[in-house]
């Protein structure tokens, strides 16, 4: 993190404890006492992160994060809190905290929570730690024209004030996600926690705890009781995203979440009732996931009430024009470049191209090309940095003698190179599962 975390703690105890933790793991910390101190701080001084007690004197913790997501809304925001209050929680999720620690909690916890958020702030918005979890700014607004995505939308709509679990299928960057939010936002989801999470990124052994949560002593190194992603959900909406890669343990304990609207937490001795929508988000076929044994049968059948499949981006061809001059504008705001409009050369060129990475690739295409652009208009030569015109990625080294595995790993590195290590987004690009490519990376290692 470029510039320093700010901790917001009353307890001098609690706030040297921290920056000790902090500092020994390479942190630049800032520490304060109140609220007015700190929102005084954030005034005046950028931060990339801010820790802060819910407990605060005068001025709350939750005044705190309110003021820091209006002012600042890419800074993160952990809040503490001693008193393992659900409903404090929820309110804190709701109103954009990234993550919540009850106190008290290991400097290893803390290192854990900090390393993943450092993670999701320089991996280009993508999470790639596993969790998301998104406060009311949320967009809802889908850019399309094509017949096909108006009616998912129409349906969309009038599905959204119910409870009904939702399947969303389709092939990776083609705006799932963007679905899921809008359905959420269409049943008053401004004011309800909207919980989101990569199945394929939960940690082996974890998986169950970070979903439903854990008692204190419930397992070793379970030093606190942890509020699951469920409970936080509750009143709102949990996506389970790439659920075809969650593990078959897992998919027995959802299944009876799905069917009984309870949740046990890991060394709980009750069922504790949550209320929340659920939407499952596969890349792959689910049905193709239940012939392979890898996904239950009935599981499907409880997750597929109400299914979408979201068609790629070649089958609607007319949503290129559109979504290309939507996100000109998006970046050519954000980056302050007077480009406002895309030549006829340039637009038949995109009209041309496969995108097979769907419209994240098409985003990133124009986000690049908009930084390169110099006048008002965008040319067919800002499009792309490498001279060609099939808009190919550079393929491996192909040289006589070398073995296919050999391919295989070095495209995965090079891949892995040019998204600056963010695991989800070359899983995307290379087609694979997050799993996949953590087993192969760590087959890298052994070998």
């Amino acid at each position: 993190m470029s510039h320093p975390v700010l901790i917001v703690d009353s307890e001098h105890g609690m706030r040297s404890a921290l920056t000790n933790a902090l500092s020994s793991g390479g942190y630049a910390v800032e520490s304060v006492s109140d609220g007015s101190q700190a929102l005084d701080r954030l005034r005046r001084d950028p931060f990339s992160l801010v820790i802060t007690d819910m407990q605060l004197p005068e001025i709350s913790g939750i005044e705190v994060l309110t003021e820091v997501k209006r002012t600042s809304p890419h800074v993160p925001v952990i809040m503490t809190t001693a008193d393992g209050n659900i409903q404090s929680a929820v309110e804190a999720m709701q109103k954009g905290a990234s993550d919540i620690l009850l106190k008290p909690f290991s400097e290893e916890t803390l290192a854990v929570m900090v390393k993943k958020i450092h993670k999701r702030s320089n991996g280009r918005g993508r999470d790639g730690s596993g969790v998301h979890i998104q406060g009311p700014g949320r967009s809802s607004h889908m850019v399309t024209q094509d017949p096909q995505m108006l009616k998912i939308l129409k349906l969309a709509k009038e599905i959204a004030p119910s409870k009904a679990t939702v399947l969303i299928q389709g092939e990776s960057g083609t705006g799932k996600e963007v679905l899921a939010s809008f359905i959420h936002n269409h049943n008053g989801g401004s004011g309800k926690p909207y919980v989101a999470i990569n199945c394929a990124s939960l940690p082996d052994g974890l998986a169950e705890s970070e979903l439903f949560g854990h008692e204190k002593g419930a397992f070793t190194g379970a030093v606190n009781r942890k509020v699951g992603k469920f409970e936080l959900a509750h009143q709102g909406t949990i996506v389970l995203d790439e659920i075809s890669e969650m593990l078959l343990p897992i998919q027995a304990k959802l299944l009876r979440t799905l069917q009984e609207r309870t949740i046990d937490r890991v060394g709980g001795t009750k069922p504790i009732p949550v209320d929340v929508r659920v939407i499952a988000i596969s890349n792959s076929d689910l049905r193709n996931a239940v012939k392979e044994r890898k996904f239950r049968e009935d599981l499907f059948y409880r997750v597929n009430v109400i299914p979408f499949t979201v068609p790629p981006l070649r089958e609607r061809k007319g949503d290129i024009g559109v979504l290309a001059q939507h996100f000109l504008e998006k970046y050519g705001g954000l980056y302050r470049k007077p480009v406002s409009r895309i030549s006829e050369e340039a637009l038949s060129v995109l009209q041309g191209l496969e995108w097979k990475g769907n419209v994240r690739e098409l985003q990133n295409v124009m986000e690049r090309a908009v930084l390169l652009a110099e006048g008002d208009t965008l040319l067919p030569e800002h499009l792309f940095l490498e001279g060609g015109e099939n808009h190919q990625q550079t393929p491996p080294d192909i040289r006589p003698g070398i073995t296919v595995k050999e391919m295989e790993k070095e495209l995965i590195f090079k891949t892995l190179k040019e998204v600056d290590d963010n695991r989800t987004y070359a899983a995307e690009m290379l087609g694979i599962s997050i799993r996949t490519l953590r087993n192969k990376l760590r087959e890298y290692r052994e070998a």
